[in-house]
């Protein structure tokens, strides 16, 4: 077909066969084809990590740059049987709904169908993400759980609900049209001719040999019955006029609802919509929603004195009090060793150094008795990852520190828990659980610096993957817990991965609603193995603009002075943030690297007043403490 490899993607459902038979029994040479989640395959076409994928229709909005195959589509005329929500009480009387997130379309398109129903002043329910085998077992009064693919299937089938809402049919109802659920897209210079041919060639064989699917639907958890009205009668393959509608609508709802991107499906073929960067500034001022194209092209063209208006007039809708919050407490780091030997740090030492340390329950009294005397309400505990502190250790700590002190213990970035998983042979869920019932009140976002895979093996091979730093955080906030997150940038990324870190931080967000704050800061290169690049204060507010811009969901962003100094933390405030972070006591990881800047509360008042803003304190929660402001 061709010299260099195609690399597609498609979901392994009952629901995709049809699409992918002639990939899979008769493969072309040079084609590849994987089989992952929808939602994995769509990370993988942002990343760069495939060609083509079958991608849901919310996940083609997010990315903005991407044309679909003419022709061939998996959706629904009228009900489709494998996107149900499921309850044991009426829609309108669920508080929270459990979701199966590796489709994004169906969470949205859930998310649509409520709003329409919703009564004016009443609270929608409760969104709980839930991995895909968790979900049957989460029904039960007034929980409800959306279920697909295969999974939905099989659940109607093993037990009867009182309460089955057939998305598609629902969808059909609310609107009269048809419903798109996923297209096979790409970026235009990846399908050509012959590449769009082969994928409808494809679903031809695919059609042509639906009594062996169906004969094989038992792999999928599904009758030959149930499969036979499934996919000759229930789901639509080609895509017609009436299914363009029907996705077209969707996605103008979504992008109404502010829960997608602005855009069209765009079919091979067809011209691409010119992308006007004042409209889609004033849009985002506004707060829609913009996709990773807008968000590139804005990052590469935009003037950076609009760029700023936009970011600071959309921080100003977000929180309209005219305030500038920034907490008292103390980033305490408890140990230095760590395994991890990551190429950005300089902070880090292995066992047996002379310099490697491990504070005593002394050294840490007295760090947080100054902090406390001084107003301190909480305590930033944060190290490396040292094996010879197991989870008693932490559980021991924690109880101590709460039990002899009156503050919160923001502790721990992702990178710890996942050591402690490994270390103790624990699953997540179980850490976590341990660690809150010992005291444990929010989590640190560190650790999170680009969260794409090629980025973080150049710079930090050892250390957790960006998929397994957005999970824990995922469960964390399912527990209850709150969380920050970052963003270390100008350590060898592209804008265009930069980006893709902060629309996963969107994505989650969208699940979870956990996130408290964003905090970004350049890389700081000296005494590091790894060289910088750009750092200065033009790229450092270009790229909180963006965040703010990209960030419609999280609600605070937190101007990043210690590593850029006073004067550019003030500039910040006018372009997206609006809290000032932390009166640094100590700081010990930026600073190995030769970046020393300090303030106190006073001086935090002043520069926060300097910039025309009224200073507050505040928790975790980013509630301001007025008692505390004289």
């Amino acid at each position: 077909m061709r010299e260099r490899s195609i690399r597609i993607v498609a979901a392994p459902f009952l629901n995709t066969r049809p699409l992918i038979e002639g990939l899979t029994a008769e493969p072309p040479p040079g084609v590849t084809l994987e089989l992952c989640s929808p939602a994995e395959g769509a990370r993988r076409l942002a990343e760069g990590l495939c060609d083509v994928a079958l991608l849901p229709l919310a996940a083609y909005a997010r990315q903005g740059d991407l044309v679909a195959v003419p022709g061939v589509c998996i959706g629904a005329h009228q009900v489709v049987g494998s996107v149900l929500l499921v309850a044991d009480a009426p829609i309108d009387e669920l508080e929270t709904i459990a979701l199966d997130a590796s489709s994004r379309t169906s969470v949205v398109l859930l998310k649509l169908l409520l709003l329409a129903r919703r009564r004016p002043g009443t609270p929608g329910p409760r969104f709980e993400a839930r991995p895909p085998a968790e979900l049957a077992a989460q029904v039960g009064g007034r929980r409800g759980a959306l279920i697909i693919g295969d999974a939905a299937l099989a659940a109607v089938a093993q037990r009867s609900y009182p309460h089955v809402y057939d998305l598609a049919g629902e969808w059909r109802a609310l609107t009269g049209l048809p419903f798109v659920f996923a297209v096979w897209a790409a970026r235009p210079e990846v399908l050509d001719a012959p590449l769009v041919a082969l994928l409808q060639r494809s679903l031809l064989r695919g059609l042509a040999f639906l009594d062996p699917i169906i004969s094989d639907a038992g792999r999928h958890g599904v009758t030959p019955l149930r499969a036979n009205r499934y996919l000759r009668e229930e789901l639509a393959f080609q895509l017609d006029d009436s299914l363009l509608k029907g996705a077209e609508a969707f996605l103008q709802r979504g992008a109404l609802a502010g829960l997608l991107p602005a855009t069209r499906l765009r079919l091979v073929g067809d011209s691409p919509t010119p992308l006007d960067l004042h409209e889609r500034l004033d849009a985002a001022a506004r707060g829609g929603r913009l996709s990773a194209n807008e968000l590139v092209t804005l990052g590469e063209r935009a003037d950076l004195v609009a760029l700023g208006a936009a970011a600071d007039a959309r921080r100003l809708s977000l929180n309209p009090s005219g305030t500038v919050t920034y907490i008292i407490d103390r980033n305490i780091n408890y140990t230095n060793v760590c395994t991890t030997a990551c190429r950005f740090c300089a902070f880090f030492r292995n066992e047996g150094d002379d310099d490697a340390y491990v504070l005593s329950r002394a050294q840490l009294g007295e760090k947080i008795k100054e902090t406390v005397d001084a107003g301190g309400i909480q305590i930033l505990l944060q190290g490396g990852l040292n094996p010879a502190l197991r989870i008693e250790w932490y559980e021991e700590l924690f109880r101590h520190l709460k039990e002899s002190y009156p503050i919160k213990l923001h502790a721990l970035s992702p990178e710890e828990i996942l050591h402690l998983c490994r270390l103790e042979s624990l699953p997540l869920e179980t850490v976590l659980a341990r660690l809150i019932a010992a005291g444990l009140d929010s989590l640190p976002g560190g650790g999170a610096e680009i969260l794409v895979e090629r980025v973080r093996t150049k710079i930090a091979k050892l250390k957790c993957t960006g998929q397994e730093w957005l999970e824990v955080m995922r469960v964390a906030h399912r527990l209850g817990l709150r969380s920050t997150a970052t963003m270390m940038f100008a350590a060898g990324e592209t804008l265009a991965e930069r980006i893709e870190h902060l629309l996963q931080i969107r994505d989650l967000q969208d699940e979870t609603g956990g996130f408290t704050a964003f905090i970004c800061w350049p890389f700081q290169p000296g005494n590091t193995r790894l060289p910088g690049g750009d750092g200065s204060a033009h790229a450092y507010l270009r790229t909180l603009a963006l965040a703010r811009l990209a960030l419609d969901n999280v609600p605070h962003l937190q101007a990043s002075w210690p590593t850029m100094g006073p004067a550019v933390g003030q500039a910040a405030l006018h372009f997206g943030a609006d809290d000032f972070g932390s009166v640094m006591f100590e700081e010990n990881v930026v600073s190995s690297a030769g970046t020393v800047f300090q303030m106190d509360a006073g001086g935090i008042e002043r520069h926060v007043r300097a910039a025309g803003f009224q200073p507050a304190r505040r928790d975790m929660g980013y509630h301001a403490l007025v008692e505390e402001i004289a």
